[in-house]
């Protein structure tokens, strides 16, 4: 069932198919399509000229910037940032001429992460918490939580916090690196990034 529409902003030129599933103050704007299927959280905001497909998850307040389209077997989780133009696939060799929908391969973009604009996240990956990607980046493995990747193809270039500025940490070994913003913790163990979150100043 459609949710009440005056639960959420719609844009008139914006199109939403009966079944998708739309949270609480969510802002959807010109020329974006909701496909039947999707399920949007509350206190997102869909930009323009959005796609959004059957089998789709968004979480809570997500922003997608204009001319995104997210395609089945996608998930973004609570505070995922998508920047403009940024490409999502589900196919990893795609043909015309050649059906392979039973061939999607899913992609996970964790809490916080943010996809800069025009970078592209090629399918069956899954993106770690608060990671960075860097506009134009193209990403083809697994990225670490609190990771910034940057270039074609995508390689660590530091690590960066939940407030989203990078830490005086090496890519190995160990460290340790307080935010001053957040007072959040960050440990650089073996196994990557360790996390106590502060209050938040």
């Amino acid at each position: 069932m459609l949710v009440n529409p005056s639960n959420y902003f719609k844009h008139e030129t914006s199109i939403i198919d009966e079944g998708a599933s739309i949270g609480q103050n969510t802002k959807i704007w010109h020329w974006t399509h909701i496909s039947a299927g999707a399920v949007i959280g509350s206190n997102c905001t869909i930009g323009q000229n959005v796609f959004i497909a059957n089998n789709v998850a968004i979480g809570n307040q997500v922003k997608i910037q204009n001319n995104v389209s997210v395609y089945d077997n996608v998930m973004l989780e609570d505070e995922v940032f998508c920047g403009p133009g940024m490409v999502f696939t589900n196919v990893y060799n795609p043909r015309a001429a050649i059906d392979r929908k039973n061939e999607y391969q899913s992609t996970v973009i964790k809490k916080g992460a943010t996809l800069g604009a025009n970078c592209t996240i090629v399918c069956g990956i899954t993106i770690g918490i608060y990671a960075f990607i860097a506009a134009g980046a193209v990403v083809n493995k697994n990225v670490p939580d609190f990771a910034l990747m940057m270039g074609v193809p995508a390689r660590q270039k530091g690590w960066i916090t939940r407030f989203g500025e990078k830490m005086d940490l090496p890519l190995t070994g160990t460290g340790k690196y307080n935010c001053p913003h957040t007072g959040d913790q960050y440990v650089l163990s073996a196994s990557g990034i360790i996390f106590s979150m502060g209050l938040d100043k």
